[in-house]
């Protein structure tokens, strides 16, 4: 493989493929879907807990816990992955991050205004006075 060849995918990525696809979404949709039912495996079989009796904690079929549990599924709601959860004493944690800076631009090119982060709060200011202050 001569060196023109191997540099045209110099510096790409899996992201920037899925991204310029249009799949990236849906890739990491699908993906984390996968994880939470892993997880909920997982969880299920530590408190050796059967499908039957998690189905029936959660008030539903089996067959509506098999769709919660299925990683191929991505049609589930928060509500109901958070009922999961917390049948198995569990809370859900989400956050939202930032994409990669290079993704922060408009259909126009120019790119979009920094976002500020917040600041922590000033500390209270002190109410008892130490004693060289006093005097």
């Amino acid at each position: 493989m001569n060196r023109k060849a191997a540099d045209i995918h110099s510096g790409s990525s899996f992201d920037s493929f899925l991204e310029e696809e249009g799949m990236q979404e849906e890739v990491i949709s699908a993906a984390t879907k996968r994880v939470l039912a892993w997880q909920f495996e997982q969880e299920m079989a530590r408190q050796q807990m059967t499908k039957r009796a998690m189905a029936a904690e959660l008030k539903t079929s089996r067959s509506q816990l098999d769709r919660l549990l299925d990683p191929d599924n991505t049609a589930v709601s928060l509500e109901a992955l958070a009922r999961a959860a917390h049948v198995l004493g569990k809370r859900l944690v989400f956050e939202m991050a930032d994409q990669e800076p290079h993704r922060h631009t408009r259909k126009s090119g120019k790119p979009r205004p920094a976002m500020r982060k917040p600041t922590a709060p000033a500390a209270a200011p002190a109410t008892k006075r130490t004693r060289t202050q006093a005097r």
